[in-house]
């Protein structure tokens, strides 16, 4: 360890702060020996003990300072600065900004079974907050990333780049519920505002509006709830939660227990909007991975379709529709007024900057894609799924030190990548030359999924290993129940086999694969970039491809969006 990291570790584990309360309690202890031990005629020796005693005590307290923590959960053991702990954002939070991270809800219940109940209710508060105007409020994957976690508070609000934190807990039992919260200011560990609740399920409406309220007024902030609809169900709002729960996972299984749980929420209330976004939610996770998209997303549409007419102020229904205007339709004008009406609703929403930036980067507006790549960054900073996302869309534009960046951030949260695709960080080290890194990336990832990735089989094609390049194709192919043209001719193309890829990429046409509109910016294409077929798929899809082509090529800064866009 360097002398710099060294003096930031002693600094982390707190070892200063040890030896400087060491010191004063140590100071206090000898005054008070020497003062009180002679008016009682204590022997000198045992005087001289103690202050000894005192003395040899500071390197020890040094070593338990260094090896473990007072926190808010009992004495720890010093977590050691692993890949969790590097996490870092690039810069702190503006003091002049009210910001919050809400954190998951403990579950207190009596058999610990409703874990989807506590973290629903955290996810809900967060929701509510998230459309306070004057406060920005940390996204759910990256507030949700602490889950099981025991990092201090200042920690969280450092990766997460907060000022306050809301954490709590929930108690069920029967159709009783009990619920603590706890506003905190991160800056000095003081709390702000608490309070214990304890209602009737019927009640828990007006419960999550009251403590938006009071976390609201404590942070001196204005806010206009409207009340939640008289016909809501709570059956149907339990079952949501259930649904929303599992919705947040990336298993086959778990998309489709979410499925049968909005159903269920549907039957009790079939004017529950969310419900009906809920089911487009996980209809699109499903497409592409288990289901061909033509299947998958016609049934995203009719769910997006119909929380629309139920709200039309439902943000992520938006999004959803605007994904099958760009995918079923190539109407990517139509999809990107969806995106725009789902920013103006939801300006703090991850999948409304997330899906927006994508369109923009396709399209070849690098401006735009970039603003909203680093808004969406900046609201959900502790997120794999976004930190990958960042790294492609930051290589696809050459800008090599934020994709690493981003990249090796993707790599903390998760170096399995276990549930969001390939390692967007191989295909940077591939395209830098660093294949060895690639590799190993890439196989990382195969030995969680047990199927090898294109990627890999990419990364052989480059470095001439042909035979290894095609096995690993032939795998990849194999191991997926729906495989996209479109990453087949990705492999295709570097091993020069053109027209392959051609033929590749026009059969993703034909299945609509979500992924295609990538394949003008992606630099795995720009020997295709010449050819008229490839053009003339391009111009088929929606695109203009010199414009795409040229976005690569053009360095810029990232600007915010426009205020209000």
């Amino acid at each position: 360890m360097n002398p710099k990291n060294f003096v930031t570790e002693l600094k982390r584990r707190k070892v200063y702060s040890v030896a400087v309360a060491y010191a004063v309690v140590g100071w206090l202890l000898i005054q008070v020996v020497t003062q009180v031990f002679p008016p009682f005629e204590v022997p000198n020796w045992a005087e001289r003990l103690v202050i000894v005693a005192i003395m040899l005590g500071f390197p020890v307290a040094l070593v338990l300072g260094w090896l473990f923590d007072f926190t808010r959960h009992g004495i720890i053991r010093t977590a050691d600065l692993s890949s969790e702990a590097r996490i870092e954002v690039s810069s702190p939070a503006d003091s002049r900004e009210k910001s919050i991270a809400v954190l998951p809800f403990a579950d207190l219940s009596p058999a610990k079974d409703h874990d989807y109940f506590s973290d629903g209710i955290a996810e809900e508060l967060l929701g509510a907050l998230a459309k306070v105007d004057g406060l920005r409020v940390a996204a759910r994957r990256s507030s949700f990333w602490f889950k099981g976690k025991q990092a201090e508070l200042n920690e969280i609000a450092s990766k997460l780049n907060v000022g306050h934190v809301l954490e709590g807990s929930v108690r069920r039992d029967g159709n009783r519920v009990r619920v603590m919260a706890e506003l905190i200011d991160a800056c000095d560990g003081f709390t702000l505002w608490s309070e214990t609740y304890e209602r009737e399920m019927h009640g828990i409406f007006a419960l999550q509006d009251e403590i938006t309220r009071s976390i609201v007024d404590a942070l001196k902030l204005n806010l206009d709830i409207s009340p939640p609809p008289a016909s809501r169900s709570t059956e149907a709002y339990d079952a949501y939660l259930h649904g929303l729960f599992y919705s947040d996972k990336s298993t086959e299984d778990a998309l489709r227990r979410s499925l049968e749980f909005f159903q269920r929420a549907l039957e009790k209330d079939p004017k529950f909007a969310r419900a009906w976004t809920g089911i487009a939610k996980a209809w699109l996770w499903l497409a592409d991975a288990y289901v061909p998209p033509l299947e998958a997303y016609a049934k995203v549409r009719d769910a997006a379709v119909r929380a629309l007419r139920l709200d039309d102020e439902e943000a992520e229904a938006h999004v959803y529709l605007a994904e099958t205007k760009r995918i079923l339709d190539w109407d990517l004008d139509g999809a990107e007024a969806e995106f725009n009406r789902a920013v103006e609703i939801d300006p703090n929403s991850t999948p409304s900057n997330y899906f927006i930036a994508a369109l923009y980067a396709a399209r070849g507006d690098r401006e735009k894609a970039l603003a909203y790549l680093k808004r969406t960054s900046k609201i959900d900073p502790a997120s794999l799924w976004v930190s990958n996302f960042a790294c492609e869309i930051y290589r696809y534009f050459g800008l090599y030190d934020e994709a690493i960046a981003a990249g090796e951030r993707a790599l903390q949260l998760d170096p399995t990548f276990a549930h969001y695709g390939e390692p967007a960080l191989a295909a940077l080290y591939r395209e830098m030359g660093r294949f060895d890194d690639a590799i190993a990336l890439y196989k990382k990832a195969q030995d969680f999924t047990g199927r090898p990735g294109f990627g890999l089989a990419i990364t052989y094609a480059r470095m001439n290993r042909r035979q290894e390049a095609l096995q690993t194709l032939d795998a990849a192919v194999a191991g997926w129940g729906y495989r996209p043209g479109d990453a087949i001719a990705h492999v295709h193309v570097a091993l020069g086999a053109h027209d392959d890829a051609i033929r590749e990429l026009e059969r993703a046409c034909e299945q609509r694969s979500s992924s295609l509109h990538g394949a003008g910016i992606a630099p795995e294409f720009a020997p295709l970039r010449s050819d008229k077929r490839f053009r003339s798929i391009l111009q088929k899809i929606g695109l203009e491809p010199e414009k795409v082509f040229a976005a690569t090529g053009v360095t810029s800064s990232s600007p915010e969006p426009p205020a209000g866009s």
